[in-house]
């Protein structure tokens, strides 16, 4: 079976699709799946429509000699996707990591409705509607839709697919590695007193403003504690406007974007790592940390929950719940044997997202639904 992959994002973009993308590249071939990449970013620097247009266009091109067309998200790249798999009359299929029309509302139309609610309801203004729409229609063209959670599967049947059309394959991962130990990198680092570290994306669901409201609280009591929010995004200069008025710049740094090697040594040498976030589809960020041996605490929200178990193998705090968080980092600081503990069980437990199960639920449902 040969098939093509219809993806936004591939290396020299970063991120969990690009290195989803060029997984499959690799070694989908060892399960008797060829595969070939349709890239939209090399039709990027094209004016908005246009680009579109021309990413159609390429998608027919390289879909000539491939038996089915797989694309990466519903909207940038699944809509001209689909339209090329009708017109070449091929298979289609399509992985969902999120809900794109939900991120639009809250980026640019200040929506305050969790995606729970968002998914459900329909009085939204047109061009919200438009973007769910365009989703449902996508779902509702592909022979089959994939899903990292069981969380997002729900999402998905939400819109009107049906739930047998929608397979949950737990996204793998390589195990990353950092070159040093926590008390070797903190002295790289110039690191002291307790570390918190953050990383995500630089949007309003990540909760990057409620860790920056909770640091006055935990240094009342615990001194000498610094948070570092690494990553780039929209709310970049609005999170820096916070801490400036806070006047944290101190305790508080959002040096940006990093390279891997330099954000895993960020992520060993704190004491916790916390995702204060509200929408998670599978976390691929908190898979690495798991694997890094760093503890976790984050929130219930969307897949999250099934990746955390709370007490086991992490910690769960609901999002912007400060006295939450002050119980269970209070409780990390006090019995750091224990936090190590639980973060030994995550390592361990991260061990069930590996290549090989993902890549033989991944090759059967294409060859399956193919047939």
């Amino acid at each position: 079976m040969r098939i093509l992959i219809a993806t936004g994002l591939y290396p020299p973009d970063i991120g969990g699709p690009a290195t989803y993308s060029k997984l499959l590249f690799d070694k989908l071939y060892t399960y008797d799946v060829q595969v070939d990449i349709a890239w939209f970013g090399e039709v990027r620097y094209l004016p908005k429509i246009i680009r579109h247009f021309a990413y159609f266009y390429m998608v027919m091109r390289k879909s000539k000699g491939v038996d089915a067309i797989y694309a990466q998200d519903p909207l940038g790249t699944g809509f001209p996707a689909l339209l090329a798999a009708i017109a070449t009359r091929k298979k289609f299929f399509l992985k969902v990591v999120g809900d794109r029309a939900w991120e639009i509302a809250v980026q640019s139309y200040a929506v305050h409705d969790t995606l729970d609610v968002f998914s459900k309801k329909y009085r939204y203004v047109p061009s919200i509607l438009v973007f769910k729409l365009v989703q449902k229609i996508v779902c509702g063209g592909a022979e089959h839709v994939i899903v990292p959670s069981n969380y997002l599967k729900e999402i998905v049947t939400n819109w009107g697919v049906h739930e047998e059309k929608v397979s949950v394959v737990y996204n793998a991962f390589t195990p990353p590695r950092a070159a040093g130990d926590k008390a070797s990198l903190r002295t790289k680092l110039g690191l002291s007193g307790k570390i918190l570290v953050s990383v995500g994306r630089l949007v309003p669901w990540k909760g990057f403003e409620g860790l920056i409201s909770l640091m006055p609280t935990l240094r009342s009591t615990y001194g000498d504690v610094q948070l570092f929010i690494i990553g780039e995004g929209p709310d970049a200069e609005k999170l820096s406007k916070l801490v400036r008025a806070r006047k944290a710049e101190s305790y508080i740094s959002l040096p940006g974007k990093m390279e891997q090697k330099e954000l895993f040594e960020y992520i060993v040498a704190a004491d916790v790592f916390v995702l204060n976030t509200s929408y998670e589809g599978l976390s691929h960020q908190l898979l690495e940390v798991m694997a890094l041996g760093t503890p976790i605490v984050t929130t219930p929200a969307g897949g999250n929950k099934e990746v955390i178990t709370h007490g086991e193998n992490g910690y769960l705090v609901f999002v912007d719940d400060t006295d939450g968080y002050m119980r269970v980092l209070s409780y990390i600081f006090e019995h750091p044997d224990e936090a190590v503990q639980v973060a030994f069980s995550a390592k361990n437990s991260v061990e069930r997202f590996n290549e090989v199960r993902m890549f033989e639920q991944l090759a059967q449902i294409l060859k399956q639904k193919y047939e």
